[in-house]
């Protein structure tokens, strides 16, 4: 059976996917983020792609990924760096490396330093655009928005779907950034859904 990988978003914390977990009775990898939310810091861990690092790290061989919000960017930037390791991919209200504000986004930073005011400073710096490169990566990938979200836009998912080969876009309504919290029922069957599903024939745009 193939390993889980659930990388939550910038509150850092390994529980953060549990709740869905439970529902889909699935006993993955859960990651924390060392510095970020009320996580200990690290001093191996500076930036976003140590994140990334981390990730790799436990990808010895292929694996399914869920994430949230800034850990879409980490999945993303690992998928980048490991394509032949993921089976399938499953983004929830991220940026993933396109530009949120030119999407309606809204800036989180204020509001995330006011609940983790001892959080590290790196989490606010700019992120590049990958949005060219986001194109490469063929895992089939669930996308989960909901259509409340100020922070990352059902617009920023539209955009995802675009841009990646295969993949499925879900709207939940009154959902918003906290959907694998508050809907975590809803969400886990997507997931399960998703991860168990028969592989395609043919991805978008090849016939």
């Amino acid at each position: 059976m193939t390993r889980t990988l659930f990388l939550p978003g910038a509150v850092g914390s390994a529980a953060f996917w549990k709740p869905v977990a439970r529902h889909m009775e699935l006993d993955g990898v859960f990651f924390d983020w060392p510095g970020l939310g009320d996580e200990p810091a690290r001093t191996d861990v500076g930036n976003i792609d140590d994140l990334v690092t981390i990730v790799l790290d436990r990808m010895n061989e292929p694996v399914n990924i869920v994430a949230q919000s800034m850990g879409g960017l980490v999945a993303i930037k690992a998928a980048l760096a490991a394509p032949q390791k993921i089976v399938r991919l499953v983004l929830t209200v991220t940026s993933a490396g396109v530009p949120v504000a030119d999407l309606g986004g809204s800036d989180w930073r204020s509001d995330y330093f006011q609940a983790f005011p001892n959080a590290a400073r790196w989490i606010a710096e700019p992120v590049a655009d990958l949005s060219r490169q986001i194109s490469s990566i063929v895992a089939p990938t669930l996308l989960i928005w909901g259509d409340i979200d100020p922070v990352s836009p059902a617009a920023v998912g539209k955009r995802l779907q675009a841009l990646l080969p295969d993949a499925d876009l879900h709207v939940i309504p009154g959902a918003d950034h906290d959907l694998a919290r508050t809907h975590a029922g809803y969400a886990a069957e997507l997931i399960e859904r998703h991860l168990t599903a028969t592989p395609k024939n043919t991805l978008k745009g090849n016939g």
